[in-house]
């Protein structure tokens, strides 16, 4: 279930696999979303089943569009699903979902406040800014320093683009240029992320540097799979 677990501060956070769920399929075994074909009512079990393994009140999360909006989960009504890339809490208890397959997923925890947030970022969400909105958004509720985690992603030898559009992205965050492993124009996201985080001052631990969605079967991947993928997820949560 999960590939990664730990707790910072008050703020503890996850990284899931696709492992440990009821799904079954191409969605095998712990997916996250109901947009692929995949029984609602068995995603719903799995997202439960993290709600509990976790031991959440509430589990907060989101449609992506791969836009640059931001919400605090507090102003979510129960049982609305806002629609955003960037999702935050500082609320005891709540916990905050992003949902992924190729794209990078991010968690930001303050470390001065007990606040955290998770991040959808793509290539269009990596040019429009929105793990830097996220920061903006964390900044104004009160926390200057914090912390990143980015997670596993498609990496820059596999994420092949065409060339124009690769040097569109290059253009705004130089760092995600890439090439893929048989020589064509590709872009790394997660390295594109973690260069902007850094030039924020943002201490940050990749623990997807050396992982790729689409080479490795423990994640799902939209490249891979197709339309028929799952989402595994990342989650935070204040304590």
């Amino acid at each position: 279930m999960f590939l990664h677990r730990e707790t910072v501060g008050r703020v503890e956070l996850a990284f899931t696999d696709r492992e440990g769920g009821l799904s079954v399929g191409p969605w095998t075994s712990l997916n996250l979303s109901t947009s692929n074909g995949d029984d609602s009512a068995v995603v719903q079990h799995n997202i439960d089943l993290l709600a509990a393994e976790l031991e959440l009140d509430r589990l907060v999360r989101m449609t992506q569009v791969h836009g640059a909006d931001v919400v605090w989960a507090d102003e979510v009504p129960d049982g609305q699903i806002p629609v955003a890339d960037a999702l935050l809490t500082d609320r005891p208890g709540v916990g905050v979902l992003v949902r992924v397959a190729d794209c990078t997923p991010v968690i930001l925890v303050g470390l001065d406040e007990p606040v955290a947030g998770v991040v959808h970022c793509g290539r269009e969400g990596l040019v429009r800014g929105v793990v830097m909105a996220a920061v903006a958004a964390m900044r104004e509720r009160g926390t200057e320093s914090m912390e990143a985690w980015v997670g596993p992603r498609a990496c820059g030898s596999c994420y092949e683009l065409p060339e124009d559009m690769a040097d569109a992205v290059a253009a705004v965050v130089p760092e995600a240029r890439s090439t893929t492993s048989w020589g064509t124009a590709a872009v790394d996201v997660g390295a594109g992320v973690v260069a902007q985080l850094r030039a924020l001052g943002i201490p940050t631990t990749d623990i997807g540097a050396d992982q790729c969605t689409i080479e490795d079967q423990r994640f799902f991947s939209y490249r891979r799979q197709g339309q028929a993928s799952g989402r595994f997820g990342a989650i935070a949560v204040v304590r």
